[in-house]
């Protein structure tokens, strides 16, 4: 394994309603990356993925990325961090040019995606990602990787997603205040999807369902590529919020009820199946039916998965979709597969970071979908970045000895 150094790091900064979560993980020798340190601490400074109030979010990134440090053995100095809530935004786009030189080069795909992107969008808004889709040559569309392919036209098809400046000024002020670098912004979805998902959804259909505490985020794959994404501002936290109101019980409890003995199907759950509810105020706690728990849940449960449906109806997407991936904290809840399934029918799986290092029996949980995601994403982005680099200079190269060939044969 590589030596621990700032350069070889990269660091997932999952910033969440109901917890801060930070992940370190090590560039090995062989360009793979190894988890080598978490940190968490509940977040209490964000309200539906948004920054609230600063104090106490800049608290909370400073303990999770103590914690993180001190696991790791190592100084954090940058981190990837997410970024979510009802003020993302997405749209597709299209861009076209004319190819310069009859073959495309890097200069033509930096013109086409600045073309595609070349659209008024609000002042309060900025622009978080431009993803490609696919790429179109003299009419010849799905092409993947157009770089050195000859043609005269080339159009580019993108997925834009753009999000509130201040949301995003304010999270970058947060890490900061605590003495860090931000790597890159990058929305919590695409991170969780980059985790959670094989290639083989991404190419057949997937929507992937992302229910975090303040928030609930979607993103659609078909054909290999990003087609749409959304938020819906209900999540984990109104589950907690209805168990505290129905139960008469207080928030934190009523979280530990929910994560201890919550259950998203009532038929599921034993009449006779006994818990114990802590009481507001100082009074004796209660022993209730953990039917009635469930009873609570279930409908708000399935109002997430039916929002979603309907967000997965709006996008015009439905019928490509041939799967549903749930993850994020309340993914977890015994049998919301199950009720993710009677919403949907269609096939429904539990999603789970694909990793199998060091530290994989930590990690190995929907609640840490993006924070390993966000990792995934950053050393996908770095090496991107050098082989664009590489390609690009390669491609001169060849170029440069092909007109040496033709100026010495002609």
């Amino acid at each position: 394994m590589a030596k621990k150094t700032e350069g070889n790091l990269i660091v997932g900064l999952d910033i969440g309603t109901s917890k801060v979560l930070a992940i370190v993980a090590e560039i090995n020798d062989d360009g793979t990356h190894e988890i080598i340190g978490v940190g968490h601490h509940p977040s209490k400074g964000l309200r539906r993925g948004v920054v609230a109030d600063i104090e106490s979010t800049v608290s909370s990134i400073q303990r999770a990325i103590e914690e993180a440090e001190l696991m790791a053995g190592c100084q954090i100095f940058s981190v990837y961090a997410g970024i979510a809530g009802a003020h993302i935004n997405s749209f597709n786009s299209h861009g076209v040019v004319a190819i310069r030189d009859s073959e495309v080069g890097q200069d033509d795909l930096d013109r086409v995606i600045e073309a595609a992107q070349a659209m008024a969008i609000p002042n309060d808004q900025q622009i978080l990602h431009v993803l490609p889709q696919e790429y179109i040559i003299d009419g010849q569309d799905e092409v993947k990787e157009p770089l050195a392919m000859s043609g005269v036209r080339l159009e580019a098809k993108v997925h834009i997603i753009t999000g509130a400046v201040s949301s995003a000024q304010n999270i970058v002020k947060c890490i900061k205040r605590c003495g860090l670098q931000v790597d890159d912004i990058i929305l919590e979805q695409l991170a969780s999807s980059e985790s959670v998902l094989s290639d083989d959804e991404r190419e057949l259909g997937v929507c992937m369902i992302d229910i975090g505490g303040g928030t609930t985020d979607i993103a659609i794959f078909h054909a290999g590529t990003i087609k749409h994404t959304a938020v819906i501002p209900i999540a984990g936290d109104q589950v907690t919020n209805d168990i505290a109101i129905v139960l008469q019980t207080p928030t934190q409890a009523a979280e530990e009820l929910k994560k201890q003995y919550g259950c998203a199907l009532v038929s599921q759950v034993g009449v006779n199946e006994r818990i114990e509810a802590p009481s507001i105020g100082g009074k004796p706690a209660r022993k209730l039916s953990r039917h009635n728990l469930a009873e609570v849940i279930e409908p708000r449960m399935e109002e997430i998965f039916v929002l979603a449906q309907a967000e997965l109806r709006r996008s015009g997407f439905e019928e490509i979709v041939n799967s549903v991936v749930i993850t994020g904290g309340s993914a977890k809840l015994e049998h919301a597969v199950d009720l993710a399934e009677e919403v949907f029918h269609m096939p429904v799986r539990l999603g789970l970071p694909k990793y199998e290092g060091s530290l994989s029996e930590v990690v190995l949980s929907p609640v840490f979908a993006t924070g390993t995601g966000l990792v995934k994403f950053g050393h996908k982005g770095q090496r991107t970045e050098k082989s664009k680099q590489l390609k690009t200079s390669k491609f001169s190269d060849v170029l440069s000895r092909m007109k040496s060939w033709f100026k010495g044969s002609f």
